[in-house]
């Protein structure tokens, strides 16, 4: 099947998340010139008049939005002939030489800079290092080879031999002093390393960390395991004393890279607010309130509709009238898809907003498609990168959607919903005598949940939830 401009463009802008719609419209009013914003209020649009141009045929599909320079040309020089009979040329240009104010300068001014990477931090500071022109040299190597955790995992020697220069005892003396470079334990070639130059860095600030450095070097698997009852017979020392060490290593940053040249979290704009009104029936409110409101341009209109301009000005002129059109009714599409899709959501997860996850009950995509009765393309394309405000959080969209099991007692449950029971139970556990997968999974086949142990596991690592042995306490 072949799709047309106007269905290709209605698929994209429904998928379009709500920020990306607001950098899609400004691009819009940037390059078609019968598209203007309008100070109507609640997402309403100058309605389009009888005679406007209707949609394109199919021949001409293809050339819609397309404009060439010499009907431009043409444009501007009718423009010029006809100033004084137009509303729109009677308008003042707007211009940096006439101390007006560029929005596109001032949207520039105001972001905020690119962070500084990992990398250019350290060779920042590499600058000031004293060593010779050669450790230099070899430093720089080493450090354009580190990763976004801080770790050189890079084989000194077979870097060294794969560069011409300089000498392997360049690159075997530049890696301690790199090593020295802030943040501490950064340039290490694993977690141990990083950890020692760490303890390094307390030792030389007059801490005692004797016993965290032998632990370190005698014990890291143990401690991986949790094993602090064999640790201290080993070591000779008592319990606390291994529990107080292991603070003090718990403090320690195991992904120095991290801390330098952090990317910011993405801002997040709910599409809807979800809430129950005091009768408890779900309202769905749309956040489209920072979206600019379009309209078209009425000169442009009677421009297209005059039969003194030229023909290539009027048909350049309702090649983009009609372009408009279509991106208006794709926005209007989007707006009113969006709404059903959550209205319908929301139908089945009303306990959710009382209750919390635990609520949550298995959803198809095909469900919703099914009420709504449309593909289950268009629901996957309209919950794409939507998110929504409710009382317990702006949540993504997609994260209502999902399989489930029925529990003894013929009641639905959501896998998500079942995560958060699991995870309530560990929270709850007796940490001195903590429950293995099989406990976990009895106990909440005690509750009607039939689940088995290595899907009780798979939801703990998913959790990221040590398993038993390790989250016991001493």
């Amino acid at each position: 099947m072949k799709l047309s401009p106007q269905m290709i463009q209605a698929m994209e802008i429904l998928q379009l998340p709500l920020l990306a719609l607001q950098e899609r419209i400004q691009q819009e009013l940037t390059s078609n010139p019968v598209l203007e914003l309008t100070e109507l209020g609640d997402g309403q649009a100058e309605v389009a008049e009888e005679d406007e141009p209707a949609g394109p045929s199919r021949g001409e599909e293809s050339a819609v939005a397309r404009s060439s320079g010499q009907e431009y040309e043409r444009l501007e020089e009718y423009g010029r002939e006809h100033a004084e009979d137009l509303e729109w040329a009677e308008r003042p240009r707007r211009s940096a030489a006439a101390g007006e104010r560029d929005g596109k300068l001032d949207m520039l001014a105001n972001a905020p800079a690119l962070p500084a990477t990992l990398i250019d931090y350290l060779l920042e500071q590499w600058a000031f290092v004293d060593a010779p022109e050669p450790v230099k040299a070899a430093g720089r190597v080493i450090i354009t080879n580190i990763d976004e955790d801080g770790y050189f995992r890079v084989d000194l020697e077979e870097l060294a031999r794969s560069e011409a220069s300089p000498a392997p005892e360049a690159f075997r003396s530049a890696l301690p002093l790199v090593q020295h470079l802030d943040p501490p334990g950064v340039g290490a070639r694993d977690l141990r390393e990083c950890l020692l130059i760490q303890l390094d860095a307390e030792a030389a600030a007059g801490r005692e960390v004797s016993l965290e450095r032998r632990l370190l070097n005698q014990f890291l698997r143990e401690i991986e395991l949790n094993h602090i009852p064999q640790i201290a017979r080993r070591a000779q020392v008592s319990v606390a004393q291994v529990k107080a060490a292991l603070e003090t290593l718990s403090r320690l940053e195991a992904r120095p890279g991290r801390v330098v040249g952090q990317r910011a979290a993405p801002h997040i704009q709910p599409d809807a607010l979800v809430e129950l009104d005091d009768a408890g029936q779900v309202v769905v409110s749309m956040r489209e309130g920072d979206l600019p409101h379009l309209k078209i341009s009425r000169q442009y209109r009677k421009m297209a509709q005059s039969r003194q301009a030229d023909a290539g000005v009027r048909e350049f002129i309702r090649r983009n009238l009609r372009s408009a059109q279509w991106l208006m009714g794709a926005i209007a599409q989007r707006r009113q898809t969006v709404r059903r899709v959550i209205q319908e959501v929301f139908a089945t997860q009303r306990e959710f907003l009382e209750r919390g996850p635990e609520a949550l009950r298995p959803l198809p995509m095909s469900d919703i498609a099914g009420k709504l009765g449309v593909h289950v393309a268009t629901v996957s394309r309209a919950v794409a990168g939507k998110y929504v405000q409710t009382s317990r959080g702006i949540l993504p969209l997609r994260s209502f959607f999902s399989g489930g099991t029925t529990t003894s007692a013929g009641q639905d449950v959501s896998w998500d919903a079942i995560r958060v029971k699991l995870k309530e139970l560990i929270d709850k556990e007796d940490k001195n005598n903590p429950l293995d997968d099989d406990q976990i999974a009895q106990v909440l086949q005690q509750d009607g949940v039939r689940i088995a142990r290595r899907t009780v596991a798979k939801y703990r690592n998913i959790l990221n939830i040590p398993p038993g042995r390790q989250r016991k306490m001493y």
